[in-house]
């Protein structure tokens, strides 16, 4: 605005995006192979360009964890898919319940880190002792066995816009029960999270979107377009599965395919890889799921150049007895829920190939 007048109210929002953008060209010509990795807390419109984001310098309360969803989720409809908050809050001394809840809450959003003023007491997963730290530590892990999914995520934000925390009417906007939902969120199509938002809840009401769905800990089915009650010790957050979602996890290397059976006819999943930085080759595996009466048929697609990241593949299955299973029509090996699978022909590129993998299960008494 110099030499023409103006204040700064027209500068303010645009000279945080500009200071981004700056600094994501700055970057992309000092390292041409790498993808910068920005964040910032002031931008505009368009911000998501340039930089991550997060929520700002938050009070450590109940009401701020709360309000926290409402924004993220806020942030993700306008366009920006990639925030979160500092965990436990900026501002203040949070006791371990609130801390935890914090904690289990961010586990499932794109920006994930504990910070804080620096005129608080010191703060750290291990500053609340146990049974907090424990627990903390299990999260993480969860966390960490989840990159599969949150990458695949990230991948279809670039592709189609839609945003990894999504509103619980995200996919069902006929369904008005649900709009004003403001305490709970989607991560992707599968997963439901429901954080607890007050002192002492072991317990809360969640209104559920239309379908089936299975309780992450114990795999226990709940049908949807309804209010339930849904138990929350202190160990967990109340999370669900729509029916129909495979989420992919990694365990030392190998990939572990959460398969939830639809309730009928079929379903898709797909979980994309790369070299997790630059703007090299990357793959596609396609995953179709169709169920018939005591049969499971999933086809598996890949493509692309990248090679297989895994030295192994694991299919656990949930909401059904496992009996049998072939591969590409070869038996392969069963323990309890797990099925085994060859690793994809080493690490070979491929352009496009196509598996099969039959299923022999027993639903009746598994699923209503």
């Amino acid at each position: 605005m110099e030499g023409r007048g103006g204040d700064h109210r027209e500068a303010h929002n645009v000279y945080g995006l500009l200071q981004a953008e700056a600094a994501y060209e700055s970057l992309c010509q000092y390292s041409t192979d790498r993808r910068p990795f920005i964040v910032s807390r002031a931008g505009w419109a368009g911000l998501q360009r340039y930089a991550w984001t997060w929520t700002g310098d938050v009070e450590c309360t109940w009401a701020a964890l709360r309000t926290t969803m409402a924004t993220v989720v806020g942030l993700g409809l306008s366009g920006i898919p990639y925030s979160g908050p500092d965990i436990g809050g900026f501002q203040g001394n949070p006791g371990g319940e609130l801390y935890l809840r914090w904690f289990q809450m961010a586990t499932f959003f794109t920006f994930y880190r504990t910070h804080s003023s620096n005129n608080v007491e010191h703060r750290t997963p291990w500053t609340y002792g146990e049974p907090y730290l424990s627990i903390i530590r299990q999260f993480l892990e969860l966390r960490y066995q989840m990159l599969p999914y949150f990458y695949t995520l990230s991948w279809e934000a670039t592709q189609k816009g839609y945003p990894p925390v999504r509103p619980v009417f995200w996919g069902t906007i006929d369904e008005p029960a649900l709009w004003g939902v403001e305490d709970a969120f989607l991560l992707g199509d599968a997963l439901l999270v429901c954080p607890i938002v007050e002192e002492g809840g072991r317990s809360r009401q969640v209104t559920l979107p239309k379908g089936r769905w299975y309780n992450f800990w114990d795999d226990a089915v709940i049908e949807g377009e309804q209010q339930v009650s849904l138990e929350a010790p202190l160990e967990r957050i109340p999370l669900l599965v729509r029916a129909g979602s495979m989420i992919p996890m990694e365990q030392g290397k190998q990939l572990i395919l959460h398969i939830y059976p639809p309730v009928e006819g079929s379903s898709e999943a797909i979980l994309y890889s790369d070299a997790n930085d630059g703007y090299g080759e990357s793959r596609l595996d396609k995953f179709r799921i169709v169920r018939s009466q005591n049969n499971l048929e999933i086809t598996w697609e890949e493509q692309g150049e990248y090679p297989f990241p895994y030295t192994g593949v694991k299919l656990h299955l949930h909401g059904m007895k496992l009996q049998q299973a072939w591969m590409d029509d070869a038996e392969v090996a069963c323990q309890e829920q797990i099925i085994e699978c060859a690793r994809p022909e080493g690490a070979i590129a491929l352009r496009h190939r196509f598996h099969k993998l039959r299923i022999q299960s027993e639903f009746a008494g598994i699923l209503p």
